[in-house]
C-alpha cells in the first residue's frame, strides 16, 4: 500500500490517430488515392509521348491535369495538420524506428507537395529558373515512390495493412490508365504535315494553307494580349516590330495594297489576286476569311491592324516548300481550357495550367521549323504569279533565302570569298538577337554566365521608316546600331588620268598621295558586305534609298559632290545606288511598289554576303587648288525613296524619313608634290586588295562584256604578293572566266600550296570547273562528287555541309549528262550515267523546286530515255521560270532613252562624275568632264 500523497496516478493514454485525425487521414488517403489513379495516368501519357515522338496530349489530358493541380492543393493543408498532431501526439513513444520513419514520411511528403506547388510558377512566387525547375521537377517524380515505401515500413508498426484493397485499388487504377492511353494513341497528334488541298482554293494565289482547310476565327489568331500574360519582354519587343506593322496599320504598305486591290477590281471584278500579298502580310483577315471581301474597310476593321500576331507566326505546323509566297500549313491551334475566358478566375487557372505544365505549349507554340532558315524564306522569298500581273505565270520577286542558302554564311555554298569560323544555321541569330529577361520563357540561351535571356522579338534590321513615322525614335536608333557597319565603305585608291586603265596609286593609308592641280583622277571606293548573311539590300529592293555619298572639299568650299539632297530631299538620280531599278512592260520605273506591273531590272546593284563592289568617281584637281583636299565617302540608307513618300504622304513638301550612315571614311589629301600619312584603314592591306578585286571581277558578270578583269587580276597578284592564299584562288576566278584554264590549273595548285592554304572545298569546285572544260569529265564528276558527299572533320566543326549545294549539284548532273554521250556504244552504260543525272538534279530540285537548269536539263535527259511524258512536265515548268527576254529588251530599251541618270548607271563600267554641273552640293564651277572617259 503506498503511502499517503505518494500515490501514483496513470497517465492517460492518448492513440497516435484519435477519432478526429482518423476522419482526417481517411481523407488524406482518399486524396492521396485520387491524386495516385490521376498522376498515373498523366505519366503514362507523358512516357508514351517520350517513348514514341508523338503527341497524345488533348483537352481531355488538359482537365486532368487541372484536376492534379486542384486534388494537390487540396491536400497541403490536411497533410500540415495531420502531421503535425500525428507527430505530437506519437512523442516519446517507445517505437523510435516507427517514429523515425513516419518523420522521414512527413519530410518526403512535404517535398512531394511543395516541390509541386513550385513547379506551379503560382503568381508572385514563380521559379523560372530551368536547373532549379530540373530539380524540382525530379524531385516531384522521385518522391511519390519514397512516400509509398515509406508509408508501408510506417504502417507496419501499426494496424495491419489491408493489402487486398490496395491491390484492387491498384487494379483498377491501372485498368482505366490502359484503356485511357489505348484511346489517345488512336489519335495522336499529327505534327509538320501539309494541310489538305481542298482548301487551298480560299487561299490562292497565295501558297498558304490551313491544316484543317478551313478558315480560322480572327479572335484565335489575336490572343496577343493573352501572351503577353506570360511573355511580356517578348511582347514588348514584337509590339514595336515591323511584323506587328505589316499590314494595314502601315502607312506605306496601305498605300501599295490599296493601290493592288483598286486594280484588280477593275480589272477582274474582285480582289482575289491580292491574296498574293495577304498570306504574309495580311494573314488575320485572310485566313478568318475576310480579306477577299471588296468592300472590306482597311483603316477600321476588327482585324485591319493586326499584322502578323503571335498566333500567325507560332501557329505554323509546316513549311510545304522554299518556294515562298506565304507556302506554308497553318493551324488553328489548341489552347489550355478558359484560354478565352472573361472571367479573371478562369485566366488565372488557365495561366497556371500553362505555366505548370507548359510543355504542351511549347510543342504547340514552338517547334523545330522555328529554328530553320526555311521557315524565314515562306516570306522573304517570293514569286509574282499570273493571277497578279495576267502577263507570266511566274516571275521571281525578292528572295532573302536563295542567296543566303547558297553563301558561305550558310555553310552551303562552296564558292564564296570569305567564309565565317562557323556557319549561320538559321536567321535567327542575326534577326533574334538574345537580351537578359526574368520572364516566363527565358533560359540559359548563352549559357549560365550571361544569365537568363530571351530572343528579341523587335527583329532588329533595316526598316526605320515605320517606327519613325510612329514617333519611336528608340526603336530606329535599334535599328540603326544593328545596321551599322553591316556594309563598310573604302577609299581605296586613285587612278590617274581619270580613266579605269590608268596608274593606280593604292592602297591610300597609311601613304597619302599628293594631288597636282589640273590633273584628272578617279576615286577608287569600295564596298564590302561585313555582317549580312542575305543580299544586301533586299526587301523592298526597288524602293529602298541606299547611296553612296561622296564630299569633296577645299578652302571652305565643296569641289566635287556625289549623292547630294535635292528640295525635296530626293536623292541627285546620278549617285551610286545600292538598289534594283525595276521596270513595268513600257520601261517605267516601278516606283510605287506596284508588284502587280513588275517585268524586268534596269540593273541589279544587290551585293552578295562576303562580296564587293567597286565605285569609280571621276574628279579634276583645279587649276588654283593649293591647300589639302578633303574627301568624304558613306553609305547611306534611308527605307523608301522621295518619290514613293509622295505617293504615299502628297500633302508633305519634302521626305522626312531618317538617312542613316552605315560606314563612312574619310581621306584628307595634300596638293603639290608632299605625300601625306594617315593612320592605316582598319582592314589588312591583303584583304583591301582582295575586296577591290571582288569587286571589279563581279562587275565583269555584267552581260557579255569582260568588265574590268585585267585590273581584277592585278589586284589579286598583290593579295597573293602578300602571301594570302586567296590570291591564286581568285585569279584562278579570273582565269576561268576569260577561258584561261592552263593558267587557273596553276594557280589552284598555289593556292593549295599557300600557308594556310585556300579552302579546299572552293578548290575542289574550280578543279571540276578546270577538268570539265578541259574534257576530262571523269576527274570533273569526281570533283563535284566529293565535294557534295565528303565531309572533312573541319568542315564538320565549322557546320559546312556542300551536299546542300544546289549549283554544285546542278553541275554535277550536267557533267554526267554530258558524260554519257560519250557512250554511244553502250546503252546501259549510258542509261547509268542519265539516271545518276537525274537523281542530281532532283537533290536540286528538293532544295529549289523553281530551278530552271534542273528542268531543263530533266527535259533533255527524259527525252533521251523516251519518257515524254516527264519531258513535257519539265519543258513546261522551265518554260514557266524561263525570263521573257523580248519583254525585257523591250523594256529595258524604252528606259534606257527616257532616263538619262539610269541609263548611265546600268552600263558595264560606269564613272560617277563628281563635278557635273547642277549637282545638287556643288558650289564651286568646273570644266564639265565626260563621265564616260574610261569605257
Amino acid at each position: 500500500m503506498n503511502p499517503k500523497g505518494s500515490s501514483s496516478r496513470k497517465k492517460r493514454y492518448i492513440r497516435v490517430v484519435g477519432p478526429r485525425l482518423r476522419v482526417l487521414l481517411f481523407g488524406i488517403l482518399a486524396l492521396f488515392a485520387l491524386l495516385g489513379a490521376n498522376s498515373a495516368y498523366l505519366s503514362s501519357i507523358t512516357f508514351l509521348e517520350w517513348l514514341s515522338g508523338e503527341t497524345y496530349e488533348n483537352y481531355f489530358y488538359q482537365l486532368m491535369f487541372l484536376g492534379h493541380l486542384v486534388l494537390g492543393l487540396l491536400i497541403i493543408l490536411p497533410v500540415i495538420v495531420f502531421g503535425i498532431f500525428h507527430i505530437k501526439n506519437a512523442w516519446d513513444r517507445p517505437k523510435k524506428r516507427a517514429a523515425s520513419v513516419g518523420y522521414a514520411l512527413f519530410a518526403i511528403s512535404l517535398i512531394l507537395l511543395f516541390s509541386g506547388l513550385a513547379l506551379m510558377r503560382v503568381e508572385g512566387f514563380e521559379i523560372n529558373n530551368p536547373d532549379v525547375r530540373t530539380v524540382m521537377y525530379w524531385a516531384h517524380v522521385i518522391t511519390p515512390f519514397m512516400a509509398v515505401w515509406l508509408y508501408i515500413l510506417h504502417r507496419l508498426a501499426g494496424p495491419k495493412i489491408k493489402w487486398k484493397a490496395g491491390a484492387s485499388w491498384a487494379f483498377a487504377v491501372g485498368a482505366i490508365v490502359v484503356i485511357m492511353v489505348s484511346l489517345h494513341t488512336q489519335d495522336p497528334r499529327k505534327w509538320n504535315v501539309v494541310g489538305p488541298k481542298e482548301g487551298v482554293e480560299y487561299f490562292e494565289p497565295s501558297l498558304a494553307r490551313t491544316a484543317s482547310g478551313n478558315f480560322i476565327p480572327a479572335d484565335t489568331l489575336m490572343m496577343d494580349e493573352y501572351c503577353k500574360e506570360c511573355h511580356p519582354d517578348v511582347y514588348e519587343g514584337w509590339f514595336h516590330s515591323v511584323h506587328h506593322f505589316s499590314s494595314f496599320n502601315n502607312e506605306p504598305y496601305f498605300f501599295s495594297i490599296s493601290e493592288t486591290r483598286r486594280v484588280l477590281l477593275e480589272r477582274d471584278g474582285n480582289v482575289q489576286a491580292s491574296r498574293f500579298c495577304a498570306g504574309c502580310h495580311d494573314p488575320v483577315p485572310f485566313f478568318s476569311g475576310a480579306f477577299d471581301d471588296p468592300d472590306f474597310d482597311m483603316r477600321n476593321h476588327d482585324t485591319a491592324h493586326a499584322g502578323i500576331t503571335c498566333t500567325v507566326c507560332h501557329a505554323i505546323t509546316h513549311v510545304n516548300s522554299t518556294r515562298g509566297n506565304a507556302d506554308y500549313t497553318i493551324e488553328e491551334p489548341i489552347h489550355y481550357p478558359f484560354a478565352k475566358s472573361g472571367s479573371a478566375v478562369l485566366q488565372f487557372i488557365n495561366r497556371q495550367l500553362v505555366k505548370a505544365k507548359p510543355e504542351f505549349h511549347n510543342k504547340t507554340f514552338l517547334k523545330p521549323l522555328h529554328k530553320t532558315a526555311e521557315f524565314c524564306s515562306v516570306c522573304h522569298k517570293v514569286s509574282l504569279p499570273y493571277a497578279l500581273n495576267h502577263y507570266k505565270e511566274w516571275m521571281r520577286g525578292q528572295n532573302h533565302y536563295d542567296n543566303y542558302h547558297l553563301s558561305g554564311v550558310s555553310g552551303h555554298g562552296a564558292r564564296s570569298f570569305y567564309y565565317p569560323l562557323k556557319a549561320e544555321e538559321n536567321c535567327n541569330n542575326c534577326h533574334l538577337p538574345l537580351k537578359p529577361s526574368e520572364e516566363f520563357g527565358a533560359d540559359f540561351f548563352d549559357g549560365k554566365e550571361k544569365g537568363l535571356q530571351i530572343h528579341d522579338h523587335l527583329f532588329p534590321s533595316a526598316n526605320t521608316a515605320i517606327a519613325h513615322l510612329r514617333n519611336e525614335p528608340d526603336i530606329v536608333t535599334k535599328h540603326e546600331e544593328f545596321r551599322k557597319d553591316s556594309v563598310v565603305i573604302d577609299i581605296f585608291g586613285l587612278r590617274e588620268g581619270g580613266v579605269v586603265d590608268g596608274e593606280l596609286i593604292a592602297p591610300i593609308r597609311p601613304a597619302v598621295p599628293a594631288l597636282q592641280p589640273g590633273k584628272k583622277y578617279l576615286l577608287e571606293v569600295v564596298l564590302r558586305t561585313m555582317k549580312v548573311g542575305h543580299l544586301f539590300s533586299q526587301g523592298t529592293t526597288d524602293s529602298n534609298e541606299i547611296w553612296v555619298d561622296v564630299s569633296m572639299s577645299s578652302g571652305g568650299k565643296t569641289i566635287g559632290r556625289s549623292g547630294g539632297l535635292g528640295a525635296k530631299n530626293e536623292v541627285d538620280p546620278w549617285s551610286h545606288f545600292v538598289n534594283v531599278y525595276m521596270l513595268d512592260k513600257d520601261g517605267n520605273r516601278i516606283d510605287r511598289r506596284n508588284a502587280q506591273d513588275i517585268v524586268t531590272p534596269l540593273y541589279n546593284n544587290q551585293m552578295p554576303p562576303g562580296t564587293g563592289q567597286v565605285v569609280h568617281y571621276l574628279f579634276e584637281v583645279p587649276h588654283e587648288a593649293s591647300g589639302p583636299i578633303d574627301v568624304e565617302a558613306s553609305l547611306r540608307y534611308r527605307k523608301f525613296d522621295t518619290r514613293y513618300m509622295e505617293y504615299v504622304f502628297p500633302d508633305k513638301p519634302t521626305n522626312d524619313l531618317p538617312i542613316s550612315i552605315i560606314s563612312s571614311d574619310k581621306v584628307t589629301f595634300p596638293v603639290g608634290n608632299v605625300e601625306n600619312t594617315a593612320p592605316p584603314s582598319g582592314k589588312p592591306e591583303w584583304q583591301r586588295w582582295n575586296d577591290y578585286g571582288i569587286g571589279l571581277l563581279l562587275k565583269g558578270n555584267q552581260g557579255s562584256e569582260k568588265g574590268e578583269l585585267i585590273q581584277a587580276e592585278a589586284a589579286f597578284r598583290q593579295v597573293e604578293a602578300l602571301g594570302q592564299s586567296s590570291g591564286p584562288l581568285n585569279l584562278a576566278r579570273v582565269y576561268v572566266k576569260e577561258g584561261r584554264l592552263d593558267e587557273a590549273v596553276e594557280a589552284l595548285g598555289r593556292a593549295v600550296e599557300a600557308t594556310p592554304p585556300a579552302p579546299p572545298w572552293t578548290v575542289l569546285w574550280f578543279n571540276g570547273i578546270v577538268n570539265k572544260q578541259n574534257g576530262f569529265l571523269d576527274k570533273a564528276i569526281e570533283n563535284f562528287r566529293s565535294l557534295i558527299e565528303d565531309r572533312s572533320r573541319e568542315q564538320v566543326e565549322r557546320g559546312f555541309d556542300f551536299s546542300q549545294d544546289y549549283v554544285a549539284l546542278n553541275e554535277l548532273g550536267q557533267t554526267l549528262f554530258e558524260r554519257s554521250k560519250l557512250e554511244r556504244t553502250d546503252e546501259t552504260r549510258r542509261n547509268a550515267f542519265l539516271q545518276r543525272a537525274i537523281s542530281r538534279f532532283e537533290q536540286t530540285l528538293n532544295f529549289d523546286p523553281e530551278n530552271l537548269t534542273a528542268h531543263y536539263s530533266l527535259s533533255l535527259i527524259y527525252s533521251q530515255l523516251g519518257d515524254e511524258k516527264k519531258v513535257a512536265i519539265h519543258r513546261r515548268l522551265h518554260e514557266k521560270y524561263r525570263p521573257d527576254d523580248n519583254a525585257r529588251d523591250k523594256a529595258v530599251a524604252a528606259a534606257r532613252r527616257r532616263d538619262p541618270a539610269a541609263d548611265h548607271a546600268a552600263q558595264a563600267i560606269v564613272i560617277y562624275p563628281l563635278q557635273r554641273p547642277d549637282a545638287p552640293g556643288l558650289n564651286f564651277a568646273v570644266e564639265e568632264t565626260s563621265s564616260t572617259e574610261g569605257r
